[in-house]
């Protein structure tokens, strides 16, 4: 699990730190603990709906941060919980392209254990670093 979640951080909101060697594992890494922040297993999530995001932005860390409120938004418009299984980013013209491929299922309350509901990404704290090991982000959600 290339994240953890860092309890001394926010008292009424969910901090988590994920990492990962490229920017395609560090995204994918934060998707699943978003989605991990709502319900216990991830495993208990079928892969039956694609949704594609294409998202673009001047900085990288807003890519992040409008990448992970895709989760939230499908989650709230169609019940559904989705996990990343590619992503591609582009540099054209000064601005970070993403392409991401998700997939998942509608909400299913008798085999999905539910957390907490997640109701935004915060800029609170939003961090995008590199480092020498590649990539790590530091990310609280409101709840």
């Amino acid at each position: 699990m290339p994240y953890e979640f860092l309890e001394d951080v926010a008292t009424a909101d969910i901090a988590f730190l994920a990492w990962g060697k490229d920017l395609q594992e560090l995204f994918k890494a934060a998707g699943d603990a978003t989605i991990n922040t709502m319900i216990e297993n991830l495993e208990s999530i079928e892969l039956k709906e694609t949704r594609t995001f294409r998202l673009e932005d001047d900085e990288l860390d807003l890519l992040l941060f409008n990448f992970l409120q895709e989760f939230v938004y499908y989650k709230d418009s169609e019940l559904l919980l989705l996990r990343t299984q590619q992503i591609e980013f582009e540099e054209k013209d000064g601005k970070h392209h993403l392409t991401a491929i998700t997939q998942g299922e509608t909400l299913d309350r008798d085999r999905h254990e539910q957390r907490v509901d997640v109701k935004a990404v915060t800029l609170h704290r939003f961090q995008l670093e590199k480092t020498n090991d590649g990539w790590t982000a530091m990310v609280i959600l409101d709840i």
